[in-house]
């Protein structure tokens, strides 16, 4: 969109009247009255263009990003360095400027890119088939539970209070309006209480969800979890870190139905919360049931290689109540973006990455503990993620002072968890170096005296 679009009294005029409307307001009817506003935007009077440029520049300003601060904020958005490899191939116009293939044998570069990525996902995962993308994690969550309802043909699906809470919001929307039952199981210790799992599994039980590692960084003993998802006739699904899959067992190993999860660490920005992507995969014999595209390589009339739309089960393409999805489209430049980013690592890359993550954030809590002005909020063993206990301040007043210090701090578990008072959720990822990791220490060290 051009920066200056110019739009007379009479254009506007002109242009109403091709649609038969006399006003602007004429245009919003369909919209009631009881919710418009009705009162102006508290906005500054007009101003000249270098006004204008001038004020926007001052409001960005105030914006502060990972390129000035040091992020120890995870909570389902991770600061990983970026290969330059990445940003440089999805930026070429061929992919940058690729959307829907709807004829889409003639997109034979999308079609290989979007193969490529299901095929690497499937490696991630263990799993047998995976779909283009979703919008995010939370919407591939969303989706697996309605996925889980339709082949079990079952009413109830449980969730652990484990599971990223911005995730269960979306899931709780999409579960209430397709008539299915949400149960949340509450967690004991920062795990899946498993005797609470037994006793809410019934024969209406869908599936249960499980995140690993969970919200709280934790990383969940699933076999026992599986055993007995099983044994009701449920189906697993695992809400899963990308990156971690390459140390931890895969949902593949463990015996899960379906494997979602967000690729925004797999080479995307942090964005500002978005736009990333949400990988989903499942076995063979679920795979008619998956929602969106799936890729096929095969060879053609003169036994050249090509790639085909092998199934594409949603609403554009069928009646929407034979459909397996109502999400027309897939984050296919975000997903290309993540199939670049494990080829440039590949397996012993991402594994490295892995492992970083670990070793610094286990580096970064015996730190903190040994200050004696934190204490472990669960005994539990951890990914990148670890939860700690401020017994003296606010999780608040404490990020307040990191920032003040060019640190973006942890995530206040209390907003979401009322049961855990101040918690702090801090995320250590390969990115961070020991000399930023140790002045977050002796800053939250002495920060009690701050405050």
């Amino acid at each position: 969109m051009h920066q200056y679009i110019p739009s007379s009294n009479d254009e506007q005029m002109e242009m109403l009247k091709s649609v038969n409307a006399k006003s602007i307001e004429d245009l919003f009817v369909d919209i009631p009255e009881s919710i418009r506003l009705k009162k102006n935007l508290n906005l500054k009077g007009p101003l000249s263009e270098p006004e204008l440029l001038n004020h926007m520049n001052e409001i960005s300003k105030e914006i502060k990003t990972t390129d000035e601060l040091t992020c120890f904020l995870g909570a389902g958005v991770y600061d990983h360095f970026i290969p330059s490899v990445v940003k440089h191939v999805v930026s070429k116009p061929e992919f940058y400027t690729a959307y829907t293939p709807y004829q889409p044998e003639i997109s034979q570069g999308t079609l290989q890119a979007i193969f490529e990525y299901q095929t690497m996902i499937c490696n991630l995962t263990g799993m047998d088939v995976s779909n283009a993308s979703m919008y995010d994690g939370a919407t591939a969550l969303s989706e697996a539970a309605k996925m889980a309802s339709v082949v079990t043909n079952r009413k109830k699906v449980l969730v652990s209070s484990s599971v990223n809470p911005e995730a269960k919001k979306v899931l709780r929307t999409y579960m209430r309006f397709s008539s299915i039952e949400l149960i949340e199981i509450d967690d004991l210790d920062g795990t899946v209480n498993l005797e609470l799992l037994k006793s809410s599994l019934d024969s209406d039980t869908a599936a249960f969800i499980v995140q690993n590692p969970n919200f709280f960084g934790i990383i969940e003993d699933l076999k026992e979890i599986e055993e007995i998802v099983h044994k009701n006739g449920s189906l697993l699904i695992m809400y899963v870190e990308p990156i971690s899959l390459s140390i931890l067992k895969t949902p593949g190993e463990i015996g899960a139905d379906i494997a979602v999860g967000d690729g925004q660490p797999l080479g995307n920005s942090l964005n500002f919360g978005g736009p990333h992507l949400g990988f989903m995969a499942t076995t063979k014999k679920l795979i008619r049931k998956l929602p969106g595209r799936i890729i096929g390589e095969t060879n053609d009339v003169d036994g050249k290689r090509g790639y085909v739309l092998t199934l594409q089960a949603r609403e554009q393409h069928i009646r929407r109540e034979k459909a397996t999805s109502n999400i027309c489209t897939n984050h296919s430049l975000n997903a290309l973006t993540a199939a670049i980013y494990m080829t440039a690592l590949g397996k012993k890359g991402i594994k490295e990455v892995a492992l970083q993550c670990f070793k610094k954030s286990h580096y970064a809590y015996n730190q903190l503990i040994k200050t004696n002005k934190y204490k472990m909020l669960f005994n539990k063993p951890f990914f990148m993620e670890f939860a700690i206990v401020c017994s003296d301040n606010s999780v608040d007043a404490i990020n307040n002072v990191l920032l003040s210090n060019g640190i973006i701090g942890g995530y206040n578990l209390e907003k979401e968890y009322k049961k855990y008072k101040n918690a702090m959720l801090l995320c250590v990822t390969e990115k961070r170096t020991k000399d930023e990791i140790d002045k977050l220490v002796n800053i939250m060290g002495g920060v009690v005296n701050e405050l």
